[in-house]
């Protein structure tokens, strides 16, 4: 994916100004992520942020209108981008089972470091993915910004691999619930490798995580 202009596009709803449409929104984006990772999302304000960018903390608030609404913008742009990627490594490829294989290693596996994007760090975006994002929608809010779109690249992820699961298995039930239950699971054990080893089988000489879920899904699906 080097050396492509690719454009990740982000619904309107989840911003007061493009922050992509300007150096300082960028530098907003880039900076939050690094900031994020380095405190957590409960200690990171935009006061803070404001002082790490060198700009007033209003500035940050012309482009979101809280910092909930900013972790809402950086999960619906790792999704848009993951879909991304999902595309880009399954077009072309005529055996469902072949494009579920490589959705489950891209859903589960490290990420690396896109230089198509040169402002975003997607490893630290992903980590804060894995152990942030879920409060993203666990919120008393989330049934409106759900109506707002605010899910919509998450929920199109779902739906792109939970379409190859029924190419592989058409009368299956549970295609929706079996490819969330990927994407959380493999963030739950991601986390618990880090954090909470006695969790997970996960060690620093293997990472189970990818054979696990490979093995999960196709067993299921025979």
């Amino acid at each position: 994916m080097e050396n492509l202009s690719i454009y990740i596009e982000t619904s309107p709803e989840l911003y007061s100004k493009n922050p992509d449409s300007s150096e300082l929104g960028q530098k907003i984006i880039s900076s939050s992520i690094e900031l994020i990772s380095e405190i957590g999302f409960e200690e990171f304000t935009f006061k803070k942020l404001g002082v790490v960018i060198n700009s007033p903390e209003s500035s940050v608030y012309r482009y979101f209108k809280n910092k909930h609404m900013l972790l809402v913008y950086l999960t619906s742009w790792y999704w848009t981008w993951t879909e991304y990627r999902l595309v880009f490594a399954t077009t072309n490829i005529n055996s469902p089972k072949e494009r579920l294989l490589k959705s489950i290693d891209i859903l589960t596996k490290p990420v690396l470091v896109d230089n198509s994007f040169t402002y975003i760090n997607e490893i630290l975006l992903s980590e804060i993915i894995f152990s942030e994002s879920i409060k993203a929608y666990h919120t008393k809010s989330v049934d409106e910004e759900n109506k707002k779109g605010c899910f919509k690249a998450y929920k199109s992820v779902v739906q792109r691999v939970s379409n190859i699961i029924l190419e592989i298995k058409p009368k299956f039930e549970y295609p929706h619930m079996l490819t969330s239950t990927i994407i959380e699971g493999a963030h739950q054990q991601k986390y618990f490798a880090e954090h909470l080893p006695a969790l997970t089988d996960v060690t620093k000489e293997k990472n189970a995580i990818s054979t696990f879920y490979i093995e999960l899904v196709f067993k299921l699906l025979k």
